[in-house]
């Protein structure tokens, strides 16, 4: 079966905008989801929901078993070496917040520094300034080359005696690179093997097959609701005597082992992370996603997506006056894009106008927005649903968006 018929197990995609069909192209922001993953959670809600790791009867015996065997399917799908190594999180964000204050604050010293990328995410910006302003480290950027790829030979050079820590985005969200982290971490532990490397995988993991083991990364972080589940839901991935050396993030209910007015002690990872009542819906709805995506399989999701972007760039080819940031030799599938003396935002509102859903701005990249010279772009991302009509529909927008504007 061609993955193009996959687009009708997603039922929000049978909707008709402004009376046209419509075509979804911001899987990047967050994905669609299928039917199994919504009826998993409902079947949830309405026939076997509980509060887990408490109680003692049937529900919630029954539903900690559940939400516990996800834990073991996400370390599958990751590659972990156990199921010990699995966080979960409210989302890729709130992951990297965990790594910032349990394993940052707990080893980190004034002038200790720190290499992130132009590319990065906010989320992957933000909380090392932060830590910066609490600890006094220092934060070092490699720069982006005008091939959409990062300066590795820049990369080499900031690397010091100082270096304990490359933050690195795995897949672009704004421009779809495919960075070399293999290679990054590879570079990194020669230099030095204390040197700890967290991958921000957010894009990667919807789009390629993950083995955090043989990545050799310390960290992996990645959402939910780009990978076809619900919101509210992240993992954290950590190398165990990693997290053995880390403190907790949040305090509260059943991150503890006893609880006195004096003082407390805490379980081991990964419940030491995991604070309160967890998000055992979208944990749920998670797995079922991740069992939908293996009936698929990663392999021909990945032959898909590379032969839309093949026809992608060949019909954008066809289109005159416009500048195309998301041209690195290995990317997933995202188009990022100008019409050239039109803001982006003018052509998002017409292609909404054509059924075609994109996103516009600076996509949480000001910084890289900034390198590439613009406020921001029109990105234009893929999913599992994607197919050829979506295309044709998204660049006949852009040409009608062309006739109207220029």
């Amino acid at each position: 079966m061609s993955l193009r018929n996959y687009r009708n197990d997603f039922p929000i995609l049978k909707r008709k905008v402004h009376g046209k069909r419509f075509a979804y192209l911001d899987s990047a922001a967050s994905a669609q989801k299928p039917t199994v993953m919504a009826e998993a959670v409902v079947e949830v809600l309405t026939s076997g929901y509980a509060n887990i790791h408490r109680g003692a009867y049937k529900f919630s015996q029954d539903l900690t078993a559940i939400y516990e065997n996800v834990r073991q399917q996400v370390a599958d799908f990751i590659g972990a070496s156990t199921d010990k190594e699995v966080i979960f999180t409210a989302n890729a964000t709130d992951a990297i917040n965990l790594v910032s204050y349990s394993w940052g604050d707990a080893h980190l010293k004034e002038g200790d520094e720190i290499i992130i990328s132009e590319m990065e995410h906010h989320a992957n910006i933000v909380p090392w300034q932060l830590l910066r302003d609490r600890k006094g480290i220092v934060i070092k950027v490699i720069p982006v080359k005008d091939d959409a790829t990062l300066d590795m030979e820049a990369y080499k050079a900031l690397l010091t005696d100082r270096t304990r820590l490359v933050s690195i985005v795995h897949a672009s969200n704004a421009l779809g690179t495919i960075n070399p982290v293999e290679e990054i971490i590879k570079i990194a532990k020669a230099y030095n093997p204390d040197i700890k490397v967290l991958v921000d995988g957010s894009q990667s993991v919807v789009h390629m097959p993950i083995n955090v083991q043989e990545m050799g990364c310390d960290f992996f972080v990645f959402t939910g609701h780009k990978l076809y589940g619900s919101t509210g839901v992240g993992v954290l991935y950590g190398r165990y005597d990693v997290l053995e050396t880390m403190i907790p993030f949040r305090g509260g209910g059943d991150m503890i082992d006893t609880v006195t007015f004096e003082r407390s002690t805490y379980k081991e990872p990964p419940f030491r992370f995991e604070a309160g009542t967890p998000p055992i819906v979208q944990v749920i709805g998670l797995g079922a996603s991740i069992d939908y995506i293996y009936g698929i399989g990663m392999t021909a999701i990945m032959h898909h997506e590379a032969e839309l972007l093949r026809i992608g760039d060949a019909l954008l080819s066809e289109v005159d006056d416009i500048t195309i940031y998301s041209k690195a030799p290995s990317r997933v599938g995202i188009f990022s894009l100008n019409i050239n003396g039109v803001h982006p935002s003018d052509i998002g509102m017409i292609l909404d106008q054509c059924g075609v859903a994109v996103r516009t701005g600076h996509h949480c990249c000001m910084p890289l927005m900034k390198r590439l010279g613009v406020e921001g772009t029109l990105r234009a991302s893929m999913g599992i649903y994607t197919n050829l009509e979506d295309l044709e529909q998204f660049v006949s927008g852009l040409k009608k968006a062309k006739e109207m504007l220029q």
